[in-house]
């Protein structure tokens, strides 16, 4: 059994920009505007965007070369070693995952404020059960309608930016104001967090009806984000006091209310629940295909690798996902440390990134013809990748200082996992190839006729 083609360029754009339009990323958003004088920040994200495209085009070369939904272990494995691949992509696949407690604390704080009879926890379950029943039924039900939320949801967003600069006749105070360069480069830094998990669309590459369209997916979706996150931010900016942006955990809320009241408030609610529920629903059909094929390769427990008879879906790898999103989305419910997780998505993603430019050049060393029409252009773009997002990543640990330390020990734990739990599920469960038998040499075979 294999996984069915089925998907088309516009699920994965929707997948891919889906992934990243999130609850959270309003936060993000605007702690990236914090760092700057003035309305720079549109500024600082079209700078991340443009970095973000960079590699998008080492993800798209990737991607050609080794289309598979392992997605970056394969990669990685082939430019480095297996042992770092499956260490990393480990632990990037658990930040993604954490980064869905971020957003359902975002979204549980808007929809409290709105409803506050309905406990938060309930929301959450309500739709994680939701996107997973839609996903095990089929990624193509799973895919349309995340192309119906993802095209609605962004609309919706410029429209609301271009109502509000309306209201203050679309003056902006130091449009270029950005306070220095270190603050520009930590905002950009932070800034790559709006973009974070784009390149997770990878790992659909055995279900679309061609391999390209993952790489034209993930530059067009970068591309529109880029234009979306720049113009509501600034108009958040503009329009809303910044002090009590920052000192919420909601301020797309906070905006909404001050632009168009009460009205203004419900529309919010029903776009933040829409752009959680994108994520949610991207997150699902892209983890859950990296844990399939990391079970089919024995990195996982091959129970994870079960497809439905009748859906041709990873039932299993979806559920554990959903299993794992509950989780992870009750301890930041309690601990209330959201703004943990969504730097040290940052710093992950920059980190991946900068492997992903350094994995091109390694690859292009070993075999210069592959890569076909989506090579990501001379060595330009993948040096400057590498360099840039290496830097990125420094930055973001120097603004957040539990970052490091978060890193080194979810490396550890996944180093340690790679080196003692990987070998003996590939001994238990590998099917061995059986041994050739000899063929019994001429001379021998004569003599033994002989004798008889």
């Amino acid at each position: 059994m294999a996984l069915k083609r089925v998907l088309t360029l516009r699920t994965v754009i929707a997948t891919s920009a889906g992934l990243t339009l999130a609850s959270s990323s309003f936060v993000a958003a605007v702690q990236v505007a914090s760092f700057l004088a003035g309305d720079a920040a549109w500024l600082a994200i079209l700078t991340a965007g443009f970095l973000c495209l960079g590699a998008a085009c080492c993800f798209s070369e990737l991607n050609a070369r080794l289309p598979s939904a392992a997605g970056i272990r394969l990669y990685f494995s082939r430019a480095f070693n297996d042992r770092l691949a499956l260490t990393i992509s480990l632990l990037y696949m658990t930040v993604v995952m954490g980064v869905v407690g971020a957003e359902s604390y975002v979204l549980a704080f808007v929809l409290n404020a709105a409803f506050p009879a309905v406990p938060p926890l309930a929301w959450i379950l309500v739709m994680f059960m939701v996107v997973t029943a839609m996903n095990i039924r089929g990624v193509k039900i799973a895919g349309t309608f995340q192309e119906l939320i993802t095209c609605g949801l962004m609309g919706s967003l410029l429209v609301l930016g271009f109502i509000a600069l309306s209201k203050v006749d679309f003056h902006l105070t130091g449009p270029f104001a950005t306070g220095g360069l270190p603050a520009f480069i930590s905002a950009v830094a932070v800034g790559v967090f709006l973009f974070a998990g784009f390149e997770w669309v990878t790992p659909l590459a055995e279900e679309v009806t061609h391999s390209r369209q993952v790489s034209r997916g993930m530059l067009l979706a970068v591309g529109l984000l880029s234009v979306v996150y720049a113009l509501f931010t600034v108009a958040m900016t503009a329009t809303t006091p910044r002090q009590a942006l920052v000192a919420s955990p909601a301020p797309q809320v906070v905006f909404a209310r001050n632009v168009l009241g009460p009205a203004g408030v419900i529309w919010m609610v029903i776009l933040s629940l829409a752009a959680s529920i994108t994520t949610f629903n991207a997150g699902l059909i892209s983890v859950s295909r990296f844990v399939y094929a990391s079970a089919r390769e024995y990195v996982l427990p091959p129970v994870f690798s079960r497809l439905s008879m009748r859906f041709f879906t990873p039932w299993v790898a979806i559920l554990t996902v959903f299993a794992t999103g509950v989780i992870i989305s009750l301890v930041v419910l309690v601990t209330h440390r959201y703004l943990v997780l969504v730097n040290l998505a940052a710093a992950i993603e920059s980190i991946v990134y900068a492997l992903a430019g350094l994995a091109v050049i390694r690859l292009r060393q070993k075999d210069l013809e592959a890569g076909g029409s989506c090579r990501a252009g001379g060595m330009f773009v993948p040096v400057i990748t590498t360099l840039v997002f290496a830097g990125l990543a420094v930055a973001v640990m120097l603004t957040d200082l539990y970052v490091l330390p978060c890193l080194v020990a979810g490396f550890a734990i996944m180093w340690w996992y790679v080196y003692r739990v990987v070998p003996v599920l590939k001994s238990k469960y590998q099917p061995r190839r059986p041994s050739r038998r000899r063929r019994p040499v001429a001379g021998t075979a004569e003599a033994g006729c002989e004798k008889s």
